[in-house]
């Protein structure tokens, strides 16, 4: 799989004007094992994110890993963009331990995309998860997030 981590970014950054607002930095898109595909996305530390005790206030920790989870999404089925609508399903995250200062979603595409390509060309809906980590910039781990996602037909 090739991927071009400067067409991902600014696809992203075109297609959901809300990760601008937000200040997102796409600090990875790259290759993930066989057939999957990591990416890192930054929330810089600034006042206008924060919460009542000084970290990330949750709906920007939720945006950042939902961010990344659709941007694994773009990078492993871009090929496919005249053919499927990509499409969040559900969304679960666990705040784990207050981050405090820049932080970083790490999300991976949880099924092969073969796998997946081959349910969607074999006439199904399929879904498939994004695991995603969000942690500070030293790894430290703060919360865990899984989106589903699916892909319609066109």
């Amino acid at each position: 799989m090739t991927i071009d981590s400067r067409q991902i970014a600014a696809g992203m950054l075109d297609a959901v004007p809300f990760v601008r607002t937000l200040g997102f930095e796409f600090v990875e898109i790259a290759p993930d094992g066989a057939e999957g595909v990591r990416v890192g996305v930054r929330l810089p530390d600034t006042p206008a994110t924060h919460n009542h005790v000084g970290g990330p206030h949750a709906g920007a920790l939720f945006t950042l890993g939902e961010t990344a989870s659709g941007a694994v999404v773009l990078a492993a089925f871009g090929a496919m963009l005249d053919r499927v609508v990509p499409l969040a399903v559900t969304a679960n995250i666990a705040y784990r331990k207050l981050a405090l200062g820049p932080v970083r979603a790490t999300a991976r595409l949880g099924r092969p995309v073969a796998e997946v390509t081959a349910e969607f060309d074999a006439g199904t809906r399929p879904e498939f998860p994004v695991l995603v980590e969000i942690g500070t910039e030293d790894g430290e781990l703060t919360a865990e997030m899984t989106v589903v996602w699916t892909l319609r037909r066109r």
